[in-house]
């Protein structure tokens, strides 16, 4: 039997222009990325901390992945959702979804990023 595990174990973000989406998710969530190498496309990857809760990913550029909106939503984890969608407007994105309450789940928000992609963001408050 294996162990439990989260069920997603990474995702990408599709972007058009490196640089602007780069610039947005580091001043939105306030973190650095960093820049993957030899991985075959151009990648700069979110904080990765493999042995805390959660899903690894990154921002991904590749000839031919178009950015926008589509049928999946990542999920950012908050402390608080509507902090980092006021981050997200100040930084070229858009609020789609002010903060609203999923009842004993917390709390989300939608934004369109710079590149056209929808995120959301959960918080407990």
């Amino acid at each position: 039997m294996n162990p439990p595990r989260n069920p997603v174990g990474w995702f990408e973000i599709y972007v058009q222009d490196m640089p602007r989406a780069r610039a947005f998710y580091e001043n939105t969530f306030q973190v650095t990325l960093q820049h993957l190498t030899d991985v075959g496309l151009e990648m700069f990857a979110f904080p990765m901390h493999p042995n805390l809760p959660g899903s690894l990913g990154a921002l991904a550029k590749m000839p031919g992945k178009d950015s926008g909106v589509g049928g999946t939503i990542v999920y950012f984890s908050c402390a608080d959702c509507s902090v980092e969608a006021a981050r997200a407007a100040q930084h070229g994105g858009q609020i789609q979804k002010e903060k609203m309450s999923i009842g004993e789940y917390g709390f989300i928000a939608f934004i369109l990023d710079t590149e056209g992609n929808l995120i959301g963001l959960h918080s407990m408050r």
